[in-house]
């Protein structure tokens, strides 16, 4: 099961805008992608709730894990997504 780890890059971690999304990034996989502090502790990412319930910080890393098809793209994607500055990224619409 492929899996990688990354350094959460806005500041105040995953609270509201950056916990949206990635929840967004992770439901239009193909595949289910899970995070958490440690692959013994992992949480659904496409669920709000679960991913704000680890009250990770900014500058604290975590694993993301994913398997089937398509699981080493969609790892990348959200890693990429999750190393930047959610906070002073632009708003989508």
């Amino acid at each position: 099961m492929p899996s990688t780890s990354v350094v959460i890059g806005s500041p105040v971690g995953l609270h509201a805008r950056p916990a949206r999304l990635l929840v967004e990034a992770a439901g239009k996989q193909s595949v289910a992608v899970k995070i958490g502090r440690s692959e013994d502790a992992l949480v659904n990412a496409a669920s709000i709730l679960a991913v704000m319930s680890l009250g990770v910080k900014g500058g604290e890393t975590v694993v993301l894990v994913a398997e089937g098809e398509g699981a080493e793209a969609a790892l990348s994607e959200i890693a990429a997504l999750l190393a930047q500055d959610l906070d002073s990224a632009p708003a989508s619409t």
